[in-house]
């Protein structure tokens, strides 16, 4: 018995499904898909509502709201969370004219939940919004079949060890390229700024980077990325996790490395502002190593050794091409003295949200 056999929905026929959903919408109805971030800080959940005509800006779509004490944001006896719409992208599942809404979530008195950190994070960006602050983040994330084990990994053993892996073609190098390829084109279908996918060092592990994007748009698109990515695997009967360190041993981690510049560092000799602000983040290791995973540094703690292409959490460092260092600087813009840096301290599970913010609250404005 295969893998893919044992999840329940990998057994459900597909086809029948595409007998309904082929089935004529009426024009005057709208499917919205809202989705939010739960109290995990790290989840998403979504649900469906109908409207009865195409929004066409954020604006128009109706604030809404949610049992909270089922997703760790409220008491039983005050349930009702608030979904307030912030971004609006295309569904690539139910296609026309049909929608995703990415919002924020609001407590009974209409003040941000505790893992609303979106809010906090606009106040930032437009006081930086001067200096044209880009964002790119590389997405890491593991397969996972039923039993919460690497897909496509020996039931009873181990893969060989790292090397033919990383960016490896082959049935004995990757798996499930499938769902990467569908997760591809639905992030293209829906708007979102997907510059490149590929394999990663463990096997299993793959990758997708989302960026450059301007300000808050990137805490927005990676977090919708990351939803059609579960939602994607779901549909294969197939595991999703962002744990930075899904497997103890001789295995590399996950991270979400932010590749950061603003206007100035792509400027001519803006590798002088690159550098300035690398001095700023030295200054502040240890607020972004608590910003930088969902449970302040902790999962960073299992991921941030040393080994296996990562900095030791305890330490800052910085370098040129240098993968071992908290801060990388590309070969390509030091050599061209300007251009952007890589911060690789950030969890795969982190808050994009977060991680931004703290980049511009040290870089930019000095705080």
């Amino acid at each position: 018995m295969s893998l893919l056999a044992e999840s329940p929905n990998a057994k459900i026929n597909k086809t029948v499904l595409d007998r309904f959903l082929t089935l004529p919408q009426p024009e005057d109805r709208v499917l919205v898909e809202y989705i939010w971030i739960d109290g995990t800080g790290e989840n998403v959940r979504s649900k469906t509502r109908t409207l009865d005509f195409v929004p066409q800006n954020i604006s128009e779509l109706p604030i809404w709201n949610y049992d909270g004490s089922s997703t760790y944001q409220s008491e039983g006896k005050n349930s009702d969370t608030y979904l307030y719409p912030v971004a609006m992208y295309r569904d690539p599942f139910r296609r026309g004219n049909n929608k995703l809404v990415l919002c924020e979530t609001y407590k009974y008195n209409k003040k941000p939940t505790e893992t609303n950190h979106r809010v906090t994070c606009m106040e930032a960006m437009k006081k930086a919004a001067d200096l044209k602050p880009w964002f790119g983040i590389e997405q890491e994330y593991t397969l996972l079949d039923m039993e919460g084990r690497p897909f496509g990994w020996p039931k009873n053993g181990f893969p060989g060890p790292q090397g033919p892996y990383y960016c490896g073609v082959g049935a004995n190098k990757v798996y499930a390229r499938d769902i990467i390829e569908c997760h591809y084109r639905s992030c293209l279908y829906a708007g979102i700024t997907i510059s490149g996918i590929n394999a990663e060092a463990m096997p299993s592990q793959w990758e997708f980077q989302v960026g450059p994007c301007e300000g808050i748009s990137m805490g927005d698109e990676l977090w919708v990325a990351r939803y059609l990515l579960h939602r994607v695997a779901e549909e294969f009967g197939i595991v999703v996790t962002l744990d930075p360190k899904p497997m103890e041993g001789n295995w590399n981690g996950a991270g979400a490395h932010c590749n950061f510049s603003t206007a100035p560092m792509r400027e001519e000799n803006g590798i002088v502002e690159i550098e300035e602000a690398i001095d700023k983040l030295s200054k502040h290791h240890m607020r972004h190593i608590q910003a930088y995973d969902p449970h302040g540094g902790k999962d960073n703690e299992r991921r941030l050794t040393g080994r296996n292409e990562t900095s030791s959490i305890h330490d800052f460092s910085a370098g040129v091409a240098n993968r071992g260092a908290s801060i990388r600087i590309p070969r390509g813009c030091a050599e061209e003295k300007k251009g952007y840096l890589e911060d690789r301290r950030p969890a795969s599970n982190c808050d994009p949200y977060q991680v931004t913010e703290a980049i511009i609250r040290t870089c930019c404005l000095n705080e």
